[in-house]
């Protein structure tokens, strides 16, 4: 296959020059959440609604241990002491299942460490989940054509809060888990974490296609022991995160060859596929669209992104004529998001417009944080694809930040975004990539048994 995006310089480590400057943008960072932590725990002690009770995260202060603990040590230390030598070495096919598979192990145990039921099939079946409202389905057809009219609460037919707020393509996964013979929590949470846990795969994918391969092989541990896998394992946004992430490297890999023959038709149409897709599975990603956008540019190849908005039209129209029109679901959900007794009218903008930045601090770790800094001030020129892409996710971010709309939560709304800022830790020089990846597990372990998350 011919590339025809431009390559790296061929070390990917920057010079060892900025160690401080990542310690402190690390430090500011947990600054932040401090801050974000303290003064949310002052606000609901006066009795304002921020519907979170530990502050800035969706959680609730409760140290404990579960079956997850040993494992989730165990995989920590092998991804610690042998994950920068493998992905420097190891061939990019094995490189890549092997990943695959240690991020998917590496978010379930995360997740047991809450025990099998509350922190693996009991996530996705509480009374505002998807679940709740599978058995509300019945012909398939006529769900979608009455949609958007259910949308608004306080009435009988209404949606539950998580099937309300988002378009009727997540709850047709789940309807579709059930009518296969997979219901209940525990099929669906299984798929949440192995599509969601592939992330990290994907961006390394995207990455390499895009001639950063030695970027991608240096983010790829931190891909792994991503801190934000505690909410990849168990929420439908994790689910999101992965059918992004695999679209928008199907994209990568079209726009990679020189010509557009039929491989790269089909990866670019598959591509769009997906990214239709994940219109109808969240509407907040609609702002993923800048990320197709990075790597067209990135490639220097407009045709591809075409190909792909072919797919993603006949995703739309698939939609429309069954029924649901995108726009009209999106304008109920702000109305019921600012109805009387959603938390979206509570909720108080001026501390989640910054402490919404807090929760990302922690999906990041401090490595994440660490190798932003790096894009953001740089030592010496990074890959472009790199560089694009957490621009896009960033900008992405700012505005679902800026707009309102993303008012807490956003440790597991804003997953599909941050797996894309995660790679910058791939800038941070290797002969400290261990110290940086033991940081990342420290602060994911100590999230995960000192609270008891929501998702």
């Amino acid at each position: 296959m011919t590339r025809t995006a431009p390559r790296e310089p061929s070390t990917v480590s920057p010079v060892s020059r900025g160690l401080g400057a990542d310690l402190v943008a690390a430090w500011c960072a947990g600054l932040l959440v401090a801050v974000a932590a303290a003064l949310g725990a002052w606000l609901l002690h006066c009795g304002v609604p921020l519907h979170v009770d530990a502050p800035p995260l969706g959680a609730q202060w409760l140290p404990h241990t579960g079956p997850g603990t040993v494992p989730s040590v165990l995989v920590a230390l092998l991804v610690i002491l042998r994950g920068p030598e493998l992905a420097a070495r190891l061939p990019w096919r094995p490189l890549l299942g092997v990943s695959a598979a240690v991020a998917s192990a590496w978010t379930m145990v995360l997740a047991l460490i809450d025990g099998w039921q509350r922190g693996v099939v009991g996530r996705l079946t509480t009374p505002t989940e998807y679940l709740h409202d599978v058995p509300r389905v019945g012909d398939v057809g006529a769900m979608l054509r009455t949609f958007a009219e259910r949308i608004a609460g306080g009435r009988p037919e209404s949606w539950t809060t998580h099937v309300a707020g988002h378009p009727p393509g997540a709850l047709l996964v789940f309807v579709g888990l059930d009518r296969v013979g997979l219901p209940g929590g525990a099929p669906a949470a299984l798929l949440c974490v192995l599509v969601g846990s592939s992330a990290a795969v994907a961006v390394a994918v995207t990455l390499r296609a895009l001639g950063a391969e030695a970027t991608a092989r240096a983010a790829l541990p931190f891909g792994v022991l991503f801190p934000g896998a505690i909410w990849v394992g168990v929420s439908a946004d994790g689910l999101f995160t992965g059918v992004l992430a695999w679209g928008v490297a199907l994209v990568a890999i079209g726009a990679a060859r020189r010509r557009l023959d039929i491989p790269a038709l089909a990866a670019g149409v598959s591509g769009g596929l997906l990214l239709g897709a994940t219109l109808f599975l969240s509407y907040g990603l609609v702002l993923a669209g800048l990320l197709p956008v990075a790597v067209a540019v990135t490639a220097r190849r407009l045709a591809p992104l075409l190909v792909a908005g072919a797919g993603v039209v006949a995703v739309v129209a698939t939609f429309v004529t069954a029924g649901f029109w995108w726009l009209e679901g999106y304008q109920r959900v702000t109305v019921r998001y600012y109805q009387p007794g959603e938390y979206g009218l509570e909720r108080p903008y001026g501390y989640w417009v910054w402490a919404d930045l807090a929760c990302l601090a922690v999906v990041l770790g401090p490595a994440g944080t660490a190798g932003l800094r790096r894009v953001l001030t740089p030592e010496r020129a990074h890959p472009r694809a790199l560089v694009l892409l957490c621009a896009a996710a960033a900008l992405a971010v700012l505005v679902a930040d800026l707009s309102g709309l993303s008012k807490a939560e956003v440790e597991r709304i804003w997953l599909p975004f941050a797996v894309w800022l995660l790679p910058a830790a791939g800038l941070l020089p290797a002969r400290r990539a261990r110290w940086w990846l033991a940081a990342q597990a420290v602060l994911a372990l100590a999230v995960n048994h000192l609270l008891l998350t929501t998702w």
